[in-house]
């Protein structure tokens, strides 16, 4: 049988590739779902046999699991909620401060500008109008994004249930795919996954609790409000690596020119933000999760634009640990190995007598 041109191997691969993605746009609302439940089941998967160990029935023990996760997210729902309800509390304060900054902004605009305050005023009105009916077509699309939430986070938990309770026959089914010679292989690839996943996501929940915990404290220290929602906030925005710390720093200014009158207590933001930035990028999210997710920071940021623009929210937060995984699959495979290189972050070229460029 002829070999195929190596040109029409690689056009093949990129048409496989955008096949995936217009699959990914039109199935989104199935297979985002199904992705996080396969992550949170891996996670969960040593629980569920830690249970098993002490002759807990397997039904049971996938329940408990799940009820442990939803324990989890109803505390966090409960605590982000309780900080709302205080910030809400100090609408008249926050009234206030707005009115001082906006007063300040416009004595500013004045001075540099030579634009009057009358003038300014009618040009926030006429953009008003404009925002306004901008807003109407966002609030006409709000209650199907709703529900849409509302579907997939109750997806989940039969999602979760299922793959667990079905893991052998999904693994039966996988390694049906392949020759009996290459099942070593393919053993070394799930375990390998596994393993990535596990402390990855791990490594997230944890980053979660020290960010949240040392952001709160040093703003507490320094004297600004609502600290503890600042934290909160900027520890998940976080979980969308390079472009979630940029939203996060402008809420967390935001909130502090809300409740504040100082501008001073802007830069303490600023600057608490970054000092747990710099902990975690250097020094404790690198012990946590090692080396284990070797991707280099230009697929990771068009991954992680590229999932956002297909799949929302969710595929932001699930582009990393897809890529990683993704990335060990092509490690293993010798057709696909090019692209593993394209992914992982090793500098060093080893070419047939070349320089590294």
């Amino acid at each position: 049988m002829k070999e195929v041109a190596p040109t029409i191997k690689r056009s093949i691969e990129l048409m496989g590739l955008f096949l995936i993605g217009v699959i990914l746009v039109i199935g989104h609302t199935v297979i985002m779902p199904l992705l996080m439940a396969f992550f949170i089941s891996v996670m969960l998967l040593p629980v569920f046999r830690f249970f098993r160990r002490l002759k807990v029935p397997e039904t049971i023990s996938i329940v408990l699991c799940i009820l442990l996760v939803i324990m989890a997210l109803v505390l966090v729902i409960w605590l982000f909620t309780s900080q709302i309800r205080i910030l809400v509390h100090d609408y008249n304060k926050i009234e206030q401060h707005i009115s001082g900054h906006f007063d300040a902004l416009q004595a500013w605009i004045n001075k540099t500008f030579g634009v009057s305050a009358a003038e300014q005023v009618l040009f926030v009105k006429r953009q008003s109008s404009k925002g306004f009916s901008y807003a109407g077509n966002i609030a006409s699309g709000a209650a199907g994004s709703a529900s849409g939430t509302l579907l997939f986070f109750g997806l989940l938990p039969v999602y979760i249930f299922l793959i667990i309770l079905y893991r052998s026959i999904f693994l039966r089914f996988l390694l049906m795919w392949f020759p009996a010679e290459d099942h070593n292989n393919v053993a070394r690839v799930l375990l390998q996954t596994q393993v990535v996943v596990k402390s990855y996501l791990l490594g997230l929940l944890i980053q979660i609790c020290y960010i949240t915990l040392l952001l709160w404290g040093i703003l507490a220290l320094l004297g600004i409000d609502h600290a503890l929602l600042i934290g909160i906030i900027f520890a998940f925005l976080n979980l969308i690596p390079y472009l979630g710390a940029l939203i996060g720093n402008i809420i967390g200014v935001l909130i502090t020119l809300a409740s504040s009158d100082k501008s001073i207590h802007i830069l303490y933001v600023l600057g608490a933000i970054a000092l747990v930035q710099l902990l975690d990028n250097n020094i404790l999210m690198p012990r946590i999760v090692g080396s284990r997710v070797k991707l280099n920071a230009l697929a990771s940021i068009l991954g992680i634009i590229l999932a956002g623009t297909m799949t929302g929210i969710a595929g932001m937060f699930l582009a990393l640990p897809v890529l990683a995984v993704l990335k060990i699959i092509f490690d293993h495979s010798t057709n696909l190995r090019k692209w593993g290189v394209l992914l992982g972050a090793e500098k060093d070229f080893k070419g047939a007598g070349l320089r590294n460029p």
